[in-house]
């Protein structure tokens, strides 16, 4: 492991203002030069067919994006947005990660950030925006810092603890950061006025798949939750490095359930954990208790088992609905106060990732059939598709109040869609 100090921002290096970031700053010569981006979008394209050897494949080419992003050479695998600024991070299978703007026409290339070994697959900017995490498959972690004023991020500090990197989530309200292993290891840091180790946990025995921290306005605390495909959940007090709870295969009726998704309510101690065989669990992670868990699908004969894997939960804070997203192609709708499902929508292929848009009832979902989606919750109406990929889509970021979606596709290129209309 190798550490740096962390240096403060001057008070003179603001961030950079919605009106300034694509401002693209003029480095010296040791710094990225801005990539000459001047192509319009793509005019819509019919379908098109195209011969390879004796095999006719067609492909839709069809496109209703407002803009795009394409300098990645292989698949982008994570986009996420400043939380303040219109800027966006890109990490892709390329071992490279894109800062680059969203609200310009087309997007501005602002820094390319270099140093990773292999793909890029998950980060986050601190709550203030000071701070970009991102991380890797090879377990390196690169931490950078906001200098003027968003247009340059510089490298202040690198993190090499494990093999494998499975996520990295940031705090909202204060500078630290946790991230969890292919090993079942835990670990947290903070950022200032020092990059420090803060815990190392070791209480899961196989990956740990996904965390969030709890209790985040709670300033004088420091809670996570980690799951994990051993079939463990655990809470974690991270001052001591100490669990305050744990479940196990025992709280389940002996059975080992692989957890692989997580989403916590806001403004209570509810958690949704979803696994990988169809099992949804709902935690209060004030004690640890279990108050419900079940299967969400039953599986036909000719279905896989894993097509009943839910891969994404997501809670509407305007309506009593959570949703899920399963790999058989199924977005299920859950009534939170009967856990009894109330409508469900089907895409022909798994769903990627699902996201209720704060404060409105609408649902977003990107699948791998290259398409992103916007419903009405309250009627399943579909309000909006977004096309353009021709491979799945990976992950996306909604900015601009919902108005706005960015996505990662497999094909290495980011789209913008407009969806306010």
């Amino acid at each position: 492991m190798s550490t740096q100090p962390i240096e403060e921002t001057p008070e003179d290096q603001e961030f950079i203002t919605s009106n300034e970031v694509d401002e693209v700053y003029e480095g010296g010569a040791n710094e990225p030069e801005p990539i000459d981006n001047d192509d319009e979008v793509d005019d819509v394209v019919q379908n098109e067919d195209i011969q390879d050897d004796d095999e006719k494949i067609e492909i839709d080419m069809s496109n209703n994006s407002w803009g795009y992003f394409d300098k990645h050479e292989d698949s982008v695998f994570t986009v996420f947005s400043h939380p303040t600024l219109p800027l966006v991070f890109s990490g892709g299978g390329d071992n490279l990660g894109y800062l680059w703007t969203s609200h310009s026409q087309p997007p501005k290339f602002v820094q390319q950030i270099k140093g990773h070994k292999e793909s890029i697959i998950s980060g986050g900017f601190t709550g203030d925006g000071e701070f970009l995490i991102t991380g890797d498959m090879a377990g390196k972690i690169l931490v950078h810092q906001s200098t003027k004023r968003g247009q340059v991020w510089k490298l202040v500090a690198e993190l090499e603890e494990i093999e494998e990197i499975t996520w990295i989530k940031t705090h909202p309200t204060q500078p630290v950061f946790a991230f969890g292993g292919n090993d079942g290891s835990v670990w947290v840091y903070q950022l200032t006025p020092t990059l420090e180790q803060i815990m190392s946990g070791f209480s899961h025995q196989q990956e740990t798949s996904s965390g969030v921290f709890v209790n985040t306005q709670d300033l004088d605390s420091l809670n996570l939750v980690t799951i994990s495909t051993d079939g463990s959940i655990v809470g974690w007090n991270c001052f001591t490095a100490q669990p305050y709870f744990k479940l196990s295969e025992t709280d389940f009726k002996g059975q080992q359930i692989p957890w692989i998704s997580l989403s916590l309510q806001e403004t209570t101690h509810i958690l949704a954990v979803g696994s990988n065989e169809g099992t949804l669990a709902i935690i209060n992670i004030s004690n640890g208790t279990v108050l419900t868990y079940f299967k969400v699908v039953e599986l036909s004969e000719d279905q896989d088992e894993l097509d009943g894997s839910i891969e994404t939960i997501t809670w509407s804070n305007t309506l009593p609905l959570l949703a899920i997203g399963l790999v058989s192609g199924n977005v299920i709708l859950f009534d939170i106060k009967t856990w009894r499902q109330r409508s469900s929508i089907s895409l022909d292929e798994a769903i990627t990732k699902l996201q209720f848009i704060k404060d409105t009832p609408f649902l977003i979902g990107s699948s791998m059939n290259g398409k992103i989606y916007k419903w009405d919750s309250r009627t399943n109406t579909e309000i909006f598709v977004g096309v353009g990929h021709n491979m799945g889509v990976l992950d996306f970021s909604a900015v601009e109040n919902g108005n706005k979606l960015i996505t990662a596709g497999d094909e290495g290129v980011s789209l913008l869609f407009n969806i306010s209309a």
